[in-house]
């Protein structure tokens, strides 16, 4: 998925016109038996190939390997990785993360406490979503004090 179809479906969510079905389709197939390099994970994922390494290094992720030793992400690893990658652009930090993921693996009995950590996480999104909202209107305003158009998605000409 790239950069334009990402913000395509954030929109979607934002507007609340996207079902948990249709973002649960967006995610790889766990099931897929396609597999991808550390390369084209990176590129699917709009990520670095140091990032992919790096969650694996931490053990965020698990990365099965083919004969020659190459990693090679199936679709369980793909999903947990665009986990990983939503959840740090949504600012969720490393600590987080790690600790998220021990409790996966720990099973069943530690599913309020992931839900619990998803709650707290979604507020602290929906906080920083109003406070761009309010850098977003401080910004539409200083455009139309400048003589531009409010919510033209093109750059005004006289705004550069």
């Amino acid at each position: 998925m790239d950069e334009t179809d990402i913000t395509a479906v954030a929109l979607k969510v934002a507007s609340g016109h996207l079902t948990i079905e249709e973002i649960v389709a967006q995610l790889p197939d766990p099931d897929d038996s396609t597999t991808r390099t550390v390369t084209e994970a990176a590129e699917m994922l709009g990520v670095s190939t140091h990032t992919i390494r790096y969650y694996e290094r931490l053990g965020l992720v698990e990365v099965p390997r083919d004969t020659a030793g190459h990693r090679r992400y199936d679709g369980n690893a793909l999903r947990r990785l665009t986990f990983l990658v939503r959840m740090r652009v949504s600012g969720m930090g490393m600590a987080d993360l790690q600790r998220y993921v021990d409790l996966i693996e720990g099973g069943d009995a530690t599913v309020p406490e992931r839900l619990e950590m998803m709650l707290e996480h979604r507020d602290t999104i929906r906080l920083r979503i109003a406070e761009l909202q309010l850098s977003l209107a401080a910004t539409e305003y200083k455009i139309a004090t400048y003589g531009g158009h409010l919510g033209d998605p093109e750059r005004d000409e006289t705004t550069r």
